[in-house]
């Protein structure tokens, strides 16, 4: 879907891109409900919210000579 978009909206400039969000994010929401979830998931165990900002950040200005239209946000301890 998010080609489609891309191939009808990319002429008139606009960058349509799909990001998965595959992990628990380290954010108040996440810990104020599950106070014990940081430390079960250990170091780099979750998602933070400033990589996730550097990542849509990078979408935003990625050269226009290698784009993406999908991009997977995990967290590095991921076990699979």
């Amino acid at each position: 879907m998010v080609q489609s978009m891309a191939r009808e909206f990319g002429p008139q400039g606009l960058h349509v891109a799909h990001v998965i969000i595959d992990g628990g994010i380290e954010g108040e929401r996440l810990l104020s409900r599950m106070p014990d979830r940081k430390e079960k998931a250990g170091v780099d165990g979750l998602l933070g919210i400033e990589a996730i900002v550097e990542n849509y950040w990078h979408i935003h200005r990625q050269p226009r000579s290698a784009w993406t239209h999908e991009i997977d946000l995990r967290p590095y301890k991921e076990t699979f």
